[in-house]
């Protein structure tokens, strides 16, 4: 009978430990991120509406980001660069921003790249913090990233 018991524990032991390695990425410690994602692409009276979802997980707040952004065309040809400008973004916050490019097809970017951060501030925040913690995805047919 104890020997029984003796091995249950050992199979109750491994099978703990086993959950434990094995716990979900939420439980553990994240590294400093600034997610920010390409959620929509639609046409605008002006031309190309972007809307974008950032959340700031870096530890600090930013009063100012702004990123160089590079559009490619279906060629693969960079067809414009410019600044979108975030303005402030509160620590551990979500955020949802629209920019509308004008004279911008929606239907023929078939790329966005973040070139630079060309603003990046706040109290507590490193200058390098929004390219080093950017983290990139998109919920469209566009490529995004850095």
């Amino acid at each position: 009978m104890r020997q029984g018991v003796t091995a249950s524990l050992r199979l109750l032991a491994a099978a703990v430990a086993m959950s434990l390695a094995a716990a979900p990425a939420w439980t553990q410690q994240q590294a400093p991120a600034l997610i920010l994602e390409l959620n929509g692409a639609q046409p605008s009276d002006k031309g190309c509406r972007l809307t974008f979802v950032v959340t700031n997980n870096l530890g600090a707040g930013l009063s100012k980001a702004a990123f160089e952004i590079a559009l490619f065309n279906e060629a693969g040809v960079v067809d414009r660069l410019t600044v979108l400008d975030f303005k402030e973004l509160p620590a551990g916050k979500t955020k949802v921003t629209r920019f509308d490019l004008a004279g911008t097809d929606c239907g023929k970017v078939s790329r966005v790249l973040i070139n630079s951060a060309t603003e990046c501030a706040g109290a507590g925040a490193e200058p390098n913090a929004c390219m080093r913690g950017l983290k990139t995805q998109t919920r469209t047919g566009i490529a995004f990233g850095v």
